[in-house]
């Protein structure tokens, strides 16, 4: 197959040069300094996840199908005789305008009561679209249990679709709504920050002893005296102040603070669903000889038919024809080598891979220890 008369190795040795060309000069640039906040988080002040189950009205005959759900009957019913309507046992409701949803969002922290937070309705069962509904009164619950937010509105649907005469075509994802404020914070989280006689205390995002020992002296520099210590190589000790404003004030002061992390440890990471493959500057490899070969194997089949002679009794019959062909590109040695990583992409584009090929060489250096690397495969 071909695009636009160029073959698919050459096209891929295009992308592969551009990639080299934007990694080489990803590789030339100097470490930069991040600030704190861009490296580590304070402990405590992070989001916390909320969930609700609730109902969606006003649907336009696209809500559950009640005899395949039938909690969403259920819940109709016990939501309508809360309301004081009381429907006769074994009714059976047809309720193509209502759906059953999760509703989910996150609680930041500091958050008050009367505050509105965005949320996200979510389809639990077959309905066809939540376009133009209404989500009814929902408690949004925390994984103590507790409420922390009630949630209601008309939701945001950027899904669209038709059908007609057995052919449908859809536009995005119709079972998922948005709700931008809808819902309000009814109780908050406590977070006492510095209970401790003001000790706080750092998070890295990504432990590593070198760049913990850097962000204390960095700390330590900009205020002149000893408020910072490691007590590992993720998590920073402050001695904060006792007072709530000069506490707010230092942490602000100790989030600007700009620091130089070490440099990453050798990886490769491979994705084995899409094909991809990205490894950081630090990736290095050992003089190696590698053969890269493709086995390919192509079945043609052509149908005939057996026609029996006029006067015999046969029957006409189709015939299949199968034509095998294997083709084995040429595989031969090719050394690679390198210690920086236009080198390393050079040597592994010298071996004209695609993708997929790259991934089994990649372990197979791994295996035999010229790549100097961690291959992580997600």
């Amino acid at each position: 197959m071909r695009y636009n008369g160029v073959s698919p190795k050459r096209v891929w040795r295009r992308i592969s040069a551009i990639a080299l060309v934007c990694m080489a000069c990803i590789a030339a640039l100097p470490a930069q300094a991040e600030q704190v906040r861009e490296l580590s988080s304070f402990a405590g002040v992070r989001n916390n996840q909320l969930v609700g189950y609730g109902l969606v009205v006003g649907l336009d005959g696209t809500g559950d199908q009640t005899t395949q759900a039938p909690f969403t009957s259920q819940s109709l019913a016990n939501m309508l005789s809360q309301l004081g309507v009381t429907i006769p046992q074994g009714t059976n409701m047809q309720l193509r305008n209502v759906a059953a949803v999760m509703v989910t969002s996150d609680l930041p922290p500091f958050a008050r009561p009367g505050q509105e937070l965005d949320i996200v309705v979510s389809s639990i069962a077959n309905a066809g679209s939540l376009r133009g509904g209404t989500l009814l009164m929902t408690p949004l619950k925390g994984a103590d249990g507790d409420t922390y937010a009630m949630a209601q509105g008309n939701m945001l649907v950027g899904g669209a679709g038709a059908q007609a005469g057995g052919s449908s075509v859809q536009i995005n994802q119709q079972a998922v709504g948005r709700i931008p404020n809808g819902a309000t914070v009814e109780r908050e989280v406590p977070l006492n920050l510095g209970a401790n006689g003001g000790t706080l205390e750092l998070q890295l995002d990504q432990a590593d002893f070198g760049t913990a020992q850097r962000m204390v002296t960095a700390i330590n520099n900009e205020f002149g005296r000893s408020v910072a210590y490691a007590r590992n190589g993720g998590v920073i000790a402050l001695d904060g102040p006792a007072d709530d404003n000069d506490r707010v004030n230092f942490m602000a002061r100790v989030e600007s603070v700009n620091v130089t992390p070490t440099r990453a440890p050798a990886k490769v990471v491979v994705n084995a669903r899409t094909g991809s493959v990205v490894m950081n500057q630090a990736v290095t490899l050992r003089e190696a000889a590698v053969a890269h070969g493709n086995l390919s194997i192509m079945i043609d089949t052509t149908f005939g038919v057996s026609q029996p002679n006029p006067l015999g009794e046969g029957e006409t019959v189709v015939v299949p024809d199968a034509d095998i062909e294997v083709e084995q590109q040429e595989a031969y040695l090719r050394m690679v080598e390198g210690a920086q990583l236009n080198e390393v992409v050079n040597a592994l584009n010298a071996l004209g891979a695609t993708p997929q090929d790259l991934m089994s060489i990649l372990e197979a250096l791994k295996q035999a220890g010229a790549l100097r690397a961690e291959l992580e495969v997600i």
